[in-house]
Protein backbone atom coordinates (compact mmCIF):
# COMPACT_ATOMS: atom_id res chain seq x y z
CA UNK A 1 0.00 0.00 0.00
CA UNK A 2 2.87 2.23 0.79
CA UNK A 3 3.95 2.36 -2.82
CA UNK A 4 0.36 3.37 -3.97
CA UNK A 5 0.62 6.28 -1.47
CA UNK A 6 3.89 7.22 -3.14
CA UNK A 7 2.79 6.71 -6.61
CA UNK A 8 -0.48 8.80 -5.58
CA UNK A 9 1.95 11.88 -4.04
CA UNK A 10 4.46 11.99 -7.06
CA UNK A 11 1.19 12.45 -9.44
CA UNK A 12 0.08 14.74 -7.27
CA UNK A 13 2.96 16.87 -7.17
CA UNK A 14 3.74 16.51 -10.79
CA UNK A 15 0.17 17.93 -11.80
CA UNK A 16 0.92 20.88 -8.95
CA UNK A 17 3.69 22.05 -10.99
CA UNK A 18 1.55 22.65 -14.29
CA UNK A 19 0.64 25.45 -15.62
CA UNK A 20 -1.74 27.25 -17.65
CA UNK A 21 -0.56 29.66 -20.86
CA UNK A 22 -1.43 33.60 -18.95
CA UNK A 23 -1.46 36.67 -20.59
CA UNK A 24 1.62 38.36 -20.20
CA UNK A 25 1.85 42.16 -19.16
CA UNK A 26 3.80 44.59 -21.32
CA UNK A 27 4.41 48.18 -21.04
CA UNK A 28 2.58 50.48 -23.43
CA UNK A 29 4.02 53.18 -25.27
CA UNK A 30 1.56 56.00 -26.64
CA UNK A 31 0.90 54.28 -29.54
CA UNK A 32 0.12 51.07 -27.78
CA UNK A 33 -2.39 52.61 -25.79
CA UNK A 34 -4.21 54.66 -28.59
CA UNK A 35 -4.61 51.16 -30.27
CA UNK A 36 -6.26 49.85 -27.22
CA UNK A 37 -8.43 53.11 -26.87
CA UNK A 38 -9.63 52.51 -30.13
CA UNK A 39 -10.42 48.52 -29.99
CA UNK A 40 -12.11 48.98 -26.54
CA UNK A 41 -14.54 52.12 -27.36
CA UNK A 42 -14.47 52.68 -30.91
CA UNK A 43 -14.80 48.70 -32.72
CA UNK A 44 -16.22 47.42 -28.90
CA UNK A 45 -14.21 44.43 -28.42
CA UNK A 46 -13.72 44.90 -24.23
CA UNK A 47 -10.78 45.48 -22.23
CA UNK A 48 -7.60 45.19 -23.43
CA UNK A 49 -6.16 45.71 -19.46
CA UNK A 50 -5.32 41.67 -19.89
CA UNK A 51 -4.60 40.70 -23.73
CA UNK A 52 -3.35 37.30 -24.41
CA UNK A 53 -0.11 37.32 -26.64
CA UNK A 54 -1.76 36.51 -29.79
CA UNK A 55 -3.77 39.82 -29.22
CA UNK A 56 -0.14 41.73 -28.06
CA UNK A 57 1.39 40.45 -30.97
CA UNK A 58 -1.94 41.57 -33.46
CA UNK A 59 -0.95 44.91 -31.43
CA UNK A 60 2.77 44.97 -32.57
CA UNK A 61 1.41 44.05 -36.03
CA UNK A 62 -0.64 47.29 -36.26
CA UNK A 63 1.75 49.79 -34.52
CA UNK A 64 4.38 48.48 -36.73
CA UNK A 65 1.79 48.82 -39.94
CA UNK A 66 0.98 52.65 -38.60
CA UNK A 67 4.79 53.92 -38.11
CA UNK A 68 5.75 51.82 -41.30
CA UNK A 69 2.83 54.28 -42.70
CA UNK A 70 3.87 57.11 -41.19
CA UNK A 71 7.74 56.59 -42.32
CA UNK A 72 6.92 56.33 -45.96
CA UNK A 73 4.25 59.28 -45.73
CA UNK A 74 6.82 61.77 -43.92
CA UNK A 75 10.20 60.15 -44.15
CA UNK A 76 10.97 60.75 -40.47
CA UNK A 77 10.63 57.94 -37.46
CA UNK A 78 7.51 57.92 -35.72
CA UNK A 79 7.69 60.37 -32.86
CA UNK A 80 7.37 58.85 -28.80
CA UNK A 81 7.85 55.67 -27.60
CA UNK A 82 9.87 52.26 -28.76
CA UNK A 83 9.86 51.14 -32.70
CA UNK A 84 8.59 47.34 -33.09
Amino acid sequence: MDFLKKAMASTNSNTAHTTTAQPTAHKDDPLDKAIDFVQEHVFKQGSQKNESAAEQAKDAKIASGIKSLFKKATGKEFPGGTNH
